[in-house]
């Protein structure tokens, strides 16, 4: 997929490649639309602002493909690129659609087939949060401070391998970050936060540096460059913050569900030692049971 940037003032119509990233993005999004009624057929819970949210990113990314954007050209590339590569992933994983696809899925090969995928070692080294980011932060440094991006002006294919990698390493650095759906191994609060933390540092120093120095081999107006500069570094800000707050809205259910374990443990304790006694509770018996 060739995604239209309007770098030094090439054409934005909308080519195969683009064609083809909507085209893909509505399927999906149908098919989790569908896969989601079908649970609530049946008498399942599943939360319609998933819906929503899945939908949301999928229209990111037809957004990102052949949607216009303001600005001058490395505004617009920029624009997209929070698109793309931040707030599509992570509507998309908000939506928890490994867990649709398992609940949806009837007992069979396919269901075992995917649950084997989820919980193999590969990919469970993949969602490791450091190596996730990694691959996406990492990647935008290579893009930004090399002639890569340079060369995607001249060369469609690369192009598309470069806006797909930008797609495919968001939702892998969300999915690992928000550890929303099952997976082999599932990281704690502190490498998930830590590992926030210093992508979003990453992230902030990349566009600063873009601030004052285009990528090698382009010319942007300073203007232009700058505006694009700060759109990816706000907007990358408030992408991260809202990642931050699923991860702490994630911990505080995972520590609540822990402390109701602990006290239905205590509470059952409690009551086998009374019985290994031989009598009552206070609380079942004389005064306290009137």
């Amino acid at each position: 997929m060739t995604f239209a940037h309007g770098q030094h003032g090439a054409g934005t119509g909308a080519g195969a490649g683009e064609l083809i990233a909507v085209v893909g993005a509505v399927i999906v999004a149908g098919g989790y639309v569908c896969a989601a009624r079908r649970l609530r057929r049946r008498g399942d819970a599943w939360s319609p602002w998933r819906d929503v949210s899945f939908v949301a990113g999928a229209a990111g990314v037809v957004q990102a493909a052949v949607g216009p954007l303001p600005g001058g050209p490395f505004t617009a590339h920029m624009g997209r690129h929070l698109l793309l590569g931040m707030a599509a992933p992570l509507l998309l994983v908000l939506a928890r659609p490994l867990t649709l696809a398992l609940r949806a899925l009837a007992p069979g090969t396919a269901r075992r087939g995917l649950l084997a995928l989820a919980h193999c070692r590969p990919v469970g080294w993949l969602v490791f949060p450091p190596l996730a980011a990694l691959l996406d932060v990492g990647g935008l440094w290579v893009l930004y401070r090399t002639r890569l991006f340079a060369g995607m002006r001249h060369e469609p294919w690369l192009h598309g391998v470069v806006h797909a990698h930008v797609l495919a390493a968001g939702l892998l650095f969300a999915f690992a970050v928000c550890r929303l759906d099952p997976v082999r191994h599932r990281w704690g609060l502190g490498v998930r936060g830590a590992t926030l933390l210093a992508a979003g540092a990453a992230h902030a120093v990349l566009a600063k540096t873009l601030y004052a120095t285009p990528p090698p081999g382009t010319f942007f107006t300073p203007a232009d460059l700058h505006t694009g500069s700060q759109l990816m570094y706000y907007g990358g800000d408030l992408v991260e913050v809202a990642l931050a707050v699923v991860v702490a809205a994630s911990w505080y259910r995972a520590a609540g569900r822990a402390r109701a374990r602990d006290q239905e443990r205590r509470r059952r304790r409690s009551s086998a030692d009374w019985a290994y006694r031989g009598c009552a509770r206070p609380a079942d018996s004389g005064f306290f049971g009137r």
